[in-house]
């Protein structure tokens, strides 16, 4: 990957696209490169990042090469799929609002303490580390961006009456720091037990996707860290939508084309534009309430 960033012109725009083999993050890289942007996309299996590439080229889509990248940054549910769920075909879905959508896929998993321990590595940790790793091009860079795939279930409003301290520590970016919010996480897990009741788990909290809510507040927690720290930078979160893909088991909205393209508007940014912000689907929000 060095290679091919050094060795272009100091004026070409590049882009980083993690989990860039298929889903929102293929359609990511095609949209990029579509737009003149040389795309450097990467993937954990070497096989289908290089089929993803070759696919990319076959459509004349020529600057995009292929990095292979260990960390687990693509979005993960922290939850399990009930062992004996197929993931349907997008029919199924036929008929149904976004609600009864998002019910089946609550009946059709589980949240265990290692699926949501999973779920904080991959959703935050992995965002946070391939961050770490790629801000030293990024601040050399006098056009820097960094766009992170959030989710509207992040936002702060989703969280509990027994989460109230949680929520203010997670909204609090004036004295929030990486350290205090490891030990957030860290506390959050620790009181996230498996229950034999199959309607509630850890600590009371209802079946669902709670360790995929605070994973995501926390990524956009420290995507206004970042902003705020590193101010030559356009640093912002961004929710593509309820999209279909495997991640969503066929049950979104959204195309993956779709998706995309608010994800694409934000790495497209001009000079000056906004930081340290929330946008959905390409709109910039109010708040990260």
């Amino acid at each position: 990957m060095e290679g091919a960033i050094i060795s272009r012109s100091p004026n070409t725009r590049v882009a980083v696209v993690t989990g860039g083999n298929k889903g929102i993050g293929l359609e990511v890289c095609r949209q990029l490169a579509d737009n003149g942007v040389s795309v450097v996309l990467t993937a954990r299996d070497e096989a289908r990042g290089v089929a993803a590439v070759e696919k990319l080229k076959a459509q004349g889509l020529s600057d995009v090469v292929f990095h292979q990248l260990e960390v687990n940054n693509a979005a993960t549910g922290g939850n399990e799929r009930l062992d004996d769920v197929i993931i349907p075909g997008v029919e199924k879905f036929d008929g149904m609002d976004v609600h009864q959508r998002l019910e089946w896929m609550k009946n059709n998993t589980r949240e265990t303490h290692e699926a949501a321990k999973q779920g904080m590595q991959t959703n935050y940790y992995g965002t946070k580390h391939v961050t770490e790793a790629l801000l030293p091009l990024l601040l050399s860079s006098s056009d820097g961006r960094i766009v992170n795939v959030s989710s509207s279930f992040g936002l702060l409003r989703h969280f509990g009456a027994d989460e109230v301290e949680l929520r203010r520590q997670l909204d609090d970016i004036n004295s929030l720091t990486e350290k205090r919010l490891d030990e957030l996480l860290d506390a959050f897990l620790g009181g996230f037990d498996d229950s034999s009741e199959p309607e509630m788990c850890g600590r009371g909290r209802t079946a669902g996707f709670s360790a995929y809510k605070v994973a995501k507040a926390a990524v956009n927690a420290y995507t206004r860290m970042l902003a705020r720290r590193h101010l030559a930078l356009r640093v912002n979160c961004v929710h593509p939508g309820y999209v279909r893909t495997d991640f969503s088991m066929n049950s979104g909205l959204l195309s993956p084309e779709e998706g995309a393209r608010g994800v694409v508007k934000l790495a497209l940014l001009p000079n000056g534009g906004p930081t340290g912000a929330y946008f959905a689907e390409g709109q910039l929000q109010a708040s990260f309430v």
